[in-house]
């Protein structure tokens, strides 16, 4: 696809506001870890609920999308929908413990919770683990899905031997010779964009992250949305689309393949039995998203109990509020408001790409149909609109590598630089370390991004090996006997059964079907081995755990033994209202998600019903919050509020 001199200044003057961003914040931001990491714990819960779907609106998500719609129809979407369930119990039960404990990682609450040698063990190895290994891989498929987009848009002129050349009037500002597409992708990637992302996330810390988020975001918002559109229009329309999408099931019929509903929301049990044809859902895959996998498995950005950046932007908020709104609007930013336009945008590419009855069959789609995305963006949008689709590429690309290098950066620094090898140097040596770790991840995440085969296997081999540990990250909270060996034998089990189901027994199947199997036996295989090591080995000192209980100050239920040597404490006792607003939160988001699907494909009733439902569970939710304090004290502030009652 040629870009235009018009085009690539667009490109440049999007690069260039990213940069004065960062340089905005750099004073406040190099004053000590908590303003770099944190931003001093003054945040908003507009905008820290605006960088974390900003953060997970990512550049390989719309070719996920278009990958999952292309073999399972939109009923695919729920290998990632499920996780509202996760995501609605971190907002009611979590969100406010996770601000109360007023620390700088989700890693540091492990020596908070634990104490002695185990914990401190714990607290490094995941450290490495968290904010190295993992986070490397998150980098490099990022990368992967950014490589693939530029491969799909400057392929044709790469591999004709063309140059990469920028003209502004008759001047020639830049004339390179490309090589082979994938490899010059990446360069572009690792040698340009990752850097680039580097520098303003080094200069500006999290402030940096956040604003340079709320401008990526709105332009990527709107951007899909345009592109949606566009590809509609020209189509013919919504109705177009239908017919088309129906002509291509009838070359799917024609084919051999039996008959199934692209558009079906919900995967049709009397299809499941045709787990291996394009657009069906095996049921057994169903029932482990909807199931097992939302409070089972550790996933950047839906870990069970919440963590990760996550947890950093909750850390961030101005207090637990904040917190608890910023976590309730990324909820249903991420599930209910994203996924259309990225839905229609698959099901144009299905409809002009597919080898059975599509306008313009393409091999590539056949064999690659995540880059149906790319392909529509190529072919649909005007030469007008290309260079700020790719900056909202760019935009999705580098707001998921910024807050990647400074939360795995903040783990390397805070839980093993500072814990175990400099504990007492000043906050801006401090400050310098968490640079220089930045700048260590932009290099390993480029080696990586090099062995990455596709998107669909990392974001697989992540679920994997995260099965089984999500009961651990929930329970830890709200049952005093967990301990850190609880933690460590999770861990260690779901690495080591997930690795040996995928590469030693290479359970039998096709489609999602062996995913499904290997992450419900992990799930089953690290269950019993925590629940075994956690009543074979000692429980955590009662000094540990009532520290954390007057810092928490969990509910009751779980710390009865805890809470008796606490009674300056009154207890909480908000199980059943929590488990309501739950129940009501996920209301809310997959009636808003569902309505607006309907409205879209221009159901006007069934939309509007299922809106109204939404606005009616989003109303209950807010006259309980209201009614219960939308925030409480922890232990330690209500000690100081009441201390007549601290004797008692």
């Amino acid at each position: 696809m040629p870009l235009t001199s018009v085009d690539w200044l667009v490109i440049a003057g999007y690069l260039l506001i990213n940069l004065t961003i960062g340089i905005y914040y750099r004073r406040r931001a190099s004053g000590n870890t908590e303003e770099f990491f944190i931003s001093g714990r003054d945040v908003s819960w507009w905008l820290a609920g605006t960088s974390m779907v900003a953060t997970t609106f990512a550049a390989d998500t719309p070719l996920l999308v278009t990958g999952l719609v292309a073999t399972n129809g939109i009923a695919g979407n729920w290998l990632w929908w499920s996780l509202c369930l996760s995501g609605m119990m971190t907002v009611f039960f979590f969100a406010r413990y996770w601000r109360r404990a007023e620390i700088l990682t989700d890693v540091e609450l492990i020596e908070l919770r634990y104490g002695g040698r185990p914990a401190a063990f714990l607290r490094g190895f995941r450290a490495l683990y968290l904010g190295v290994l993992m986070n490397c891989l998150i980098l490099g498929w990022v990368t992967k899905a950014m490589v693939d987009i530029i491969t799909v848009l400057l392929g044709p002129a790469i591999a004709a031997g063309r140059v990469l050349q920028l003209s502004l009037g008759r001047h020639t500002l830049i004339h390179y010779t490309l090589g082979p597409p994938a490899h010059t992708a990446l360069l572009i990637c690792i040698l340009v964009l990752i850097p680039f992302t580097g520098i303003y996330t080094t200069i500006g810390g999290l402030w940096g992250v956040l604003v340079t988020d709320l401008f990526q975001f709105v332009l990527k918002m709107a951007m899909i949305i345009v592109l949606a559109w566009v590809a509609v229009e020209k189509i013919g329309g919504m109705h177009a689309l239908k017919l088309r999408l129906a002509l291509v099931g009838d070359g799917l019929r024609a084919a051999g393949h039996p008959p199934r509903n692209v558009l079906a929301f919900l995967p049709s049990l009397r299809q499941q039995f045709f787990a291996n044809h394009l657009w069906t859902l095996p049921l057994i895959t169903f029932v482990l998203y909807l199931g097992v996998q939302w409070w089972s498995s550790w996933y950047p950005g839906a870990e069970p109990g919440g963590g990760g950046y996550v947890a950093q932007r909750m850390f961030s908020a101005k207090d637990e509020k904040n917190s608890l709104g910023a976590t309730l609007w990324f909820n249903i930013a991420h599930y209910a408001l994203r996924p259309w336009p990225w839905i229609v945008t698959a099901l144009v590419a299905i409809a002009v790409y597919s080898p059975h009855g599509g306008l313009h069959p393409s091999l590539m789609f056949a064999r690659q149909p995540e880059k149906g995305y790319v392909m529509v963006l190529r072919d649909f949008l005007p030469p007008a609109l290309r260079g700020l689709m790719v900056a909202a590429f760019l935009a999705a690309f580098m707001s998921t590598i910024g807050t990647q290098l400074n939360w795995g950066a903040s783990y390397i620094v805070n839980d093993f630089y500072r814990r175990f090898l400099v504990k007492r140097a000043q906050e801006r040596h401090y400050v310098l370390i968490s640079k220089l770790a930045i700048v260590l991840l932009v290099i390993v995440s480029g080696v990586v991004a090099a062995h990455i085969s596709s998107i669909q296997s990392a974001w697989d081999l992540l679920l994997s090996i995260g099965a089984g540990t999500g009961a651990v990250y929930l329970l830890r909270w709200y049952w005093w006997r967990i301990n850190a060996w609880s933690e460590i034998s999770a861990m260690l089990a779901a690495l080591a059964v997930s690795l040996t189901l995928r590469y030693g027994l290479h359970i039998a199947g096709s489609g999602t079907v062996p995913f499904a199997e290997t992450a419900l036996l992990t799930t089953a295989g690290a269950s019993i081995v925590w629940l075994a090591v956690t009543a074979l080995t000692r429980p955590e000192a009662d000094a540990v755990l009532l520290s954390f209980y007057r810092r928490v100050h969990p509910s009751i239920y779980g710390w009865r033994r805890i809470a008796a040597q606490a009674p300056e404490l009154p207890p909480v006792r908000d199980a059943g209202a929590n488990s309501l607003d739950w129940v009501l939160g996920c209301a809310l988001v997959y009636g808003c998600l569902f309505g607006l699907g309907k409205l879209v494909m221009e159901d006007w009733l069934a939309g509007a019903l299922l809106l109204l439902l939404a606005a009616g569970a989003g109303a209950v939710i807010w006259w309980d919050l209201s009614r219960r304090g939308w925030q409480s004290f922890s232990g330690q502030e209500i000690a100081e509020r009441y201390p007549a009652r601290a004797g008692e």
